[in-house]
């Protein structure tokens, strides 16, 4: 039996038109047409004010409308298909509880729906919860989603849960200041370009950020707490990663996957300094162990106490290059950067590299300086000197050796690294540098970290 009523509505008509002949319309759950027919019958421009209480879905707007909720209106689904669609340009949803979608991937079942028609569409400052993907901008251009708070499925198999955010082919679309929980992915785009996502926040999620051939876009200023990845960036080109920050993502920070002739600059990744009572939750499905509200990503223990739960990776880079990793700080992780599979195409320098357990890791054979104008890198376990005082050490830095590689292919053999002939080889190593092998030099360490800082736009 169907739990749902009809809700109806009561129609008041504003005294008051723009000039262009608009008006508002004030709806109350109460007799009269339903919510879905009071949008069929607005006019283009007019402004539909939704008094709070729960209105029936799923709904399609076909008009250039504003569709605004007051605090505690609610547009809920009957648990089919979509709750809202945005089927026309221009539209403004704002302010609306949004919440009931099906749970259907193959129809993409969302809270709120943008198709191509949407073009300019502006959907913000809702609350969108408890629907398989949040919001769907499928081939809406120019849109704005934008200081949307989107919580999705916290039950159930994470390969059968949908997006936050969503945008596929649709160019020049916006996702700003949200927050994004639960879920799949936080935002994920595919087959789309010029695209903005900025000053969002994520946790308990599977990516924060996935893009997919997505290319001359920016991703600038968002935060990611406590997720499987923070950053996956795959299979894109001539992106610009400017001012994100990475906090306790539990595999890797940054990702690059195929990602070419992009700025990574401005980012911070480490490990979150947890206090020995609390655990992370890693994106872990289901857990009720959240941060705070006001937890700050940037604030530490004030004693330094606690442990420190860190990404596998800060960066892992495959088969990615022409990229320059700039002025980023990589903190706390189990390898500062890994790079595999014909990544070694990359400019790298002005980065902080701090209590990495692996600071470096690469396996292959090319002499790679990783400097830039004879500045090169920070790295907190550097023992140099700096005689002259110009910041920079006396002497190159190589955070790998012969024994690293070593354990690297063969991990059993870490049982001999206490042994005298594994000292003689590193002695001899740090006595004729013709037996280093090939791998990573930073010619021109700097003994201070540098202040962070991106490059965008230089």
């Amino acid at each position: 039996m169907r739990q749902a009523a009809v809700i109806t509505v009561a129609v008041l008509w504003t005294a008051t038109c723009s000039p262009a002949g608009a008006a508002d319309r004030v709806v109350t759950p109460a007799d009269g047409a339903d919510l879905a027919a009071v949008v069929e019958q607005a006019a283009a421009g007019d402004r539909i004010i939704l008094r709070p209480g729960s209105y029936r879905g799923p709904l399609t707007i076909r008009k250039p409308v504003v569709v605004e909720g007051d605090p505690g209106a609610a547009i809920v689904g009957n648990g089919h298909s979509t709750v809202v669609t945005i089927d026309a340009a221009d539209v403004t949803l704002r302010g609306v509880e949004i919440r009931g979608s099906g749970t259907n991937l193959e129809t993409m079942d969302s809270g709120v729906f943008a198709t191509e028609a949407a073009k300019g569409a502006v959907i913000e400052n809702n609350l969108v919860a408890e629907n398989l993907y949040g919001i769907y901008i499928h081939g809406a251009r120019d849109s704005i989603t934008r200081a949307n708070r989107i919580v999705g499925l916290k039950e159930g198999r994470l390969s059968e849960a949908g997006n936050g955010v969503t945008v596929w082919n649709a160019p020049g679309a916006k996702v700003l200041s949200n927050e994004i929980s639960f879920g799949r992915d936080g935002i994920a785009t595919n087959a789309s370009k010029q695209n903005v996502f900025s000053d969002n926040r994520f946790h308990d999620l599977r990516f924060a950020v996935h893009y997919m051939y997505t290319n001359d876009s920016e991703i600038r200023g968002n935060v990611s707490v406590g997720n499987v990845v923070g950053y996956a960036i795959m299979f894109s080109s001539r992106l610009t990663i400017v001012d994100n920050v990475s906090d306790g993502d539990r595999d890797h920070g940054v990702l690059l996957n195929f990602a070419n002739n992009s700025l990574i600059s401005g980012n911070v990744v480490r490990g979150r300094l947890q206090p020995e009572d609390r655990w992370t939750t890693g994106g872990s499905r289901g857990s009720t162990d959240e941060l705070p509200a006001d937890d700050d990503p940037m604030r530490s223990n004030a004693d330094g106490t606690g442990l420190r739960v860190g990404p596998e990776k800060c960066v892992f880079v495959y088969n990615a290059n022409k990229n320059r990793l700039i002025g980023n700080e990589f903190n706390g992780c189990g390898i500062g950067i890994h790079f595999t599979a014909g990544s070694e195409g990359n400019a790298v320098s002005g980065n902080s590299f701090i209590n990495n357990r692996n600071q470096v890791k690469y396996v292959g054979t090319r002499y790679l300086d990783w400097s830039q104008d004879g500045r090169g890198n920070y790295w907190s376990d550097n023992p140099a000197f700096d005689l002259d005082g110009d910041g920079v050490g006396d002497n190159a830095y190589r955070p790998n050796d012969l024994i690293d590689k070593v354990l690297w292919t063969a991990p059993q053999a870490k049982v001999l690294t206490t042994s005298p002939a594994v000292q003689f080889i590193r002695w001899a190593q740090a006595q004729f540098p013709a037996l280093l092998p090939g791998g990573v030099v930073d010619g021109h360490p700097l003994m201070e970290p540098p202040a962070l800082h991106s490059e965008a736009g230089q």
